[in-house]
């Protein structure tokens, strides 16, 4: 490892406050702009399963990590380089996950404000999280990353 970058990958914000801060703004705006004419149907059950996935997923991908001694927070060092469980499917199970939770709130909350959220978020996790979280696994773990880059997609 360069001597000069930290071993931890400097993240800008650790991602589920990303996806807390989501989520409040989404129903704030929704309580201080929820123009007449959004009409969004509240869909319980699609919303409610995508809760279920989301959240199990992503308890999933977070017990993976753990069985394999890792951190799951990336503000600390990554031990290992995980490619099992959910991994094998996803680069980034768990934020895949939690933007399915979001929307499934959003579903069941008829919230209109989600979308953009959402959009802004992955821009953030994009270029202030992953973008970083992969070169700090590069650098780290070298050939073996590059070549589970090439074979896992970021996104389902």
């Amino acid at each position: 490892m360069d001597g000069n970058k930290p071993d931890k990958p400097g993240v800008l914000l650790p991602p589920p406050v990303l996806y807390g801060l989501c989520l409040v703004l989404g129903f704030l705006f929704k309580a201080l702009v929820n123009p007449p004419w959004i009409m969004v149907w509240r869909l319980w059950p699609v919303g409610s399963a995508f809760i279920v996935a989301g959240l199990t997923i992503a308890l999933w991908a977070v017990l993976t990590f753990r069985s394999h001694g890792t951190a799951v927070d990336p503000t600390h060092p990554a031990t290992a380089l995980v490619q099992s469980g959910p991994y094998r499917y996803t680069r980034n199970p768990i934020y895949s996950a939690l933007s399915t939770a979001v929307a499934g709130v959003a579903l069941i909350n008829g919230n209109v404000w989600f979308v953009p959220l959402l959009i802004l978020v992955h821009i953030v996790l994009h270029y202030g999280v992953i973008r970083r979280e992969e070169q700090y696994l590069e650098r780290t773990f070298g050939d073996a990353y590059r070549d589970y880059r090439r074979r896992v997609h970021r996104w389902l």
